[in-house]
């Protein structure tokens, strides 16, 4: 497994929803829910705001828990040998050689194989690879992310919704020691080159050393504007910003390539990225994975025609994939988010 950042990258990111179906996966792989789940609530409240003062609440649940990236990142890999584990190494081409596909990394070395997944996220080099008519779309609004003291009394995940609705959500969650909050505001693409130095499309994730002047006090303004004061205080005193772009793309009619006689394939975000509102990304990734390693299995232990297995395993995830692409500008629509609001 090759990984492009170091392994002295700190490993950042927000709240992660996962749906039983993931957290079986993950149960089956001997990952158990208490060393990624610090929070055992499936209470979602959402409550609505007027004139800054909470009003309204109501309350669903969901079927899942919550965790954190960071979490099911150390949870996971803690599970690789060491030696299956490559980091430092930018994979920047795919070529087929005496009928194997041949990676190319940026050291200039190169990687034979039968069988390459891609499954480097949003910005992912082997959709640019396979598929590279797909490009992302900027939907015009987005993710801005931080980290605050506990709020006492905080045990579910709390979506505050300001009524009328002027195109903002703004989300909270209790995190191991504090609280996560993610503030959805609309900014124009040349507003997020100002707010974080590139374009929406080339900088989807926006780390804490990208995060200007501008960008703190935009989110700010709109906190001290629409958010209770408790609310706007966790906001304020957030040290360490980060926020993501939030993307379209054309929906997917594949995931799977034939180079030569081995085959490459496309998981999760690489293939196709979803808006946080469906809290698909990581159930997509994880039950596409699973899924691939069933049909492998078949045919390594059962001799199951391989071409067969890995297109009767396109076939089983790739409608799924398609629906939550859709579904995404729906609920930002149904939200009032995004230019189309």
């Amino acid at each position: 497994m090759f990984e492009a950042v170091p392994d002295s990258a700190p490993q950042g990111g927000g709240l992660i929803g996962l749906e039983h179906s993931a957290l079986d996966i993950l149960d089956r792989l001997g990952i158990d829910q208490d060393e990624f789940v610090k929070n055992s609530s499936e209470t979602v409240t959402e409550i609505t705001v007027c004139r800054r003062c909470p009003g309204d609440t109501r309350q669903h649940r969901y079927p899942g828990r919550n965790t954190t990236w960071p979490l099911l990142h150390t949870a996971l890999t803690r599970r690789l040998p060491a030696s299956s584990r490559r980091t430092g190494i930018r994979i920047t081409g795919l070529h087929e050689r005496h009928g194997q596909p041949v990676l190319s990394a940026a050291d200039g070395t190169e990687h034979p194989a039968d069988l390459i997944v891609f499954a480097d996220g949003r910005t992912s080099t082997g959709r640019r690879l396979l598929d590279p008519a797909r490009r992302l779309r900027y939907a015009g609004y987005v993710a801005h992310r931080g980290y605050g003291d506990p709020l006492p009394g905080l045990a579910d995940f709390t979506r505050l919704v300001p009524d009328p609705n002027p195109g903002l959500q703004y989300n909270i969650a209790p995190v191991p020691g504090g609280t996560d909050w993610t503030f959805y505001l609309p900014a124009t693409e040349r507003q997020y080159r100002t707010y974080f130095g590139a374009a929406p499309e080339r900088r989807v994730f926006a780390l804490p050393q990208h995060v200007s002047p501008a960008a703190r006090a935009a989110v700010d303004q709109a906190a001290a504007r629409h958010l209770p004061d408790e609310q706007a205080g966790l906001v304020h005193a957030s040290t360490t910003r980060m926020a993501a772009a939030v993307v379209d793309i054309d929906l997917p009619t594949r995931m799977l390539w034939s180079i030569g006689t081995g085959h490459a394939v496309l998981l999760g975000d690489a293939l196709a990225p979803v808006r946080p509102h469906t809290a698909r990304g990581a159930n997509n990734g994880i039950e596409q994975a699973s899924g691939l390693a069933v049909a492998l299995t078949q045919h390594r232990k059962y001799g199951a025609d391989l071409d067969t297995a890995l297109d009767g395993w396109q076939r089983r995830h790739l409608p799924a994939a398609v629906a939550a692409v859709q579904l995404g500008p729906v609920l930002g629509h149904r939200s009032h988010l995004g230019p189309a609001a």
